[in-house]
This record gives structure tokens, sequence and C-alpha cells, in this order.
């Protein structure tokens, strides 16, 4: 399995969670399954409701939010294929908090914000046996045609 994501959607996610520092932020990845590629199209920025002093280390979105992503790709035609957040002041691996709250076969972009920048991005999914995260391989890539 491999995520393919244009630069442009890199480099907004990258913004946004440096926006969010030292909180963490996130959203959702939206777009289409070719074969054993996840190619992002679209994202959606999600605001954390997480309580105000937990946010450093917690995301939490509204439940009503994950509804109206998942309704608008299939009105459209693309599929919700996973969710990123940051990590700030901290490695882009999966906390066993992030664990517990994964769902199965969904993509999980975690980008490390050090000091406010952006370091790295790494790509995660849940393993069959939810007992921990294997990384999926993860490409920029900026010729991806539009479309459901």
């Amino acid at each position: 399995m491999r995520l393919v994501l244009p630069p442009t959607l890199h480099t907004g996610i990258q913004r946004y969670l440096e926006s969010a520092f030292p909180n963490e932020g996130g959203g959702f990845l939206i777009g289409r399954v070719d074969n054993e590629d996840r190619i992002v199209t679209e994202t959606r920025f999600v605001e954390n409701i997480f309580e105000t002093e937990e946010q450093y280390h917690r995301y939490l979105m509204d439940s009503g939010a994950f509804q109206a992503a998942e309704d608008y790709a299939d009105a459209n035609g693309f599929t919700l294929i996973g969710y990123f957040h940051s990590h700030p002041d901290s490695p882009a691996i999966p906390s066993e908090f992030d664990r517990v709250h994964a769902l199965p076969n969904f993509i999980y972009l975690i980008l490390s914000v050090q000091a406010g920048r952006a370091d790295h991005s790494l790509v995660w999914l849940l393993a069959d046996d939810r007992s921990r995260f294997v990384p999926v391989a993860f490409e920029e890539k900026s010729s991806i045609i539009q479309g459901g």
C-alpha cells in the first residue's frame, strides 16, 4: 500500500498544523483508491475540541465532522482515505492513544512539528489485529488526475 499526496496538499497540511502549534491539529484525507494506492485529492481541516489544557498532546474532533467528510466524499465520488494530525515537539510515530482510537483500513499521516515548524511526516495503517501500526509508503506526486 502507498499514500500518494500532491506536494501542494502536503504543504497545506504542514502550514495548518504549524498554525495549531503548540497544540495538536488534524483533518481528513479525501481522494480515491487505485489498486494499492490511496491517492489524496483533497484535505479537510478539523477543529481540535479536546479540553484546552490537553490539546498539546491530544486531538479530538466533533463526530459530526467525520460524518460530514464521509458524506462529502460519497456525494462526490471520492473515498474518505484517512486522517492526518500533528505531534507537537514529538516524532511522527503513533502513540498508544492513537492506536486505541484508530480505525481499521484508515490511513494515518502524522506530522512532527518541532518548535512550530513542520519537521517530517510518516504514514501508518493499523494492523489487522489492532496491536500496532504498520508503516505505509508515502510519495509526494503532483501529476494526479482530479475526479472520482
